[in-house]
């Protein structure tokens, strides 16, 4: 318990000497893009979760809309470029057919928080979600709106397509 107590403490102390407001100055993310393969420290992955937690509270239950950009109405690639946008303060492309060149190409295996998850859903639908943690992942649904799943969903799973590394 006293473990427990000492690395919430420790996160906490870590988390508040961080603002909201990145200091990171706007950047556009190209396709060329690469992510360097680094040892991400398990306070900044948590710091970077809070973030994506902090934007799918605001967005929770905002119904589906395709090709929307609001509170009335978001579609999947729509949602992961706001987030990006407010949460990073990064430029991030529109579409699916965009994000997928984004960053550098990883196995499903190496996924952890902040990563884009892709997935093939018809013929020439694409859908695109961003990790909240290893196994979980927050999207736009076009049935529940705005929501967080499980990767290793029997649906997910079977239409998972490929995962991206954004530097963030």
């Amino acid at each position: 318990m006293r473990v427990k107590s000492f690395y919430c403490a420790l996160l906490l102390l870590l988390m508040t000497g961080c603002s909201q407001h990145s200091s990171i100055k706007k950047s556009t993310i190209n396709q060329a893009e690469t992510a360097p393969q680094i040892n991400v420290p398990t306070a900044e992955l948590a710091y970077v979760q809070g973030l994506l937690l902090s934007q799918y509270k605001d967005w929770r239950g905002t119904p589906h809309k395709w090709g929307g950009m609001s509170k009335r109405g978001v579609d999947c690639s729509g949602l992961v470029k706001l987030t990006f946008e407010q949460q990073f303060a990064l430029s991030f492309p529109r579409t699916t057919a965009e994000q997928v060149k984004v960053g550098r190409s990883i196995k499903r295996q190496q996924l952890r928080t902040g990563d884009l998850v892709f997935f093939k859903t018809g013929v020439n639908v694409r859908h695109v979600g961003i990790m909240v943690d290893e196994f979980q992942f927050f999207h736009a649904s076009s049935s529940r709106g705005v929501i967080i799943s499980r990767l290793d969903n029997p649906y997910w799973h079977s239409h998972y397509w490929q995962s991206r590394r954004v530097n963030l």
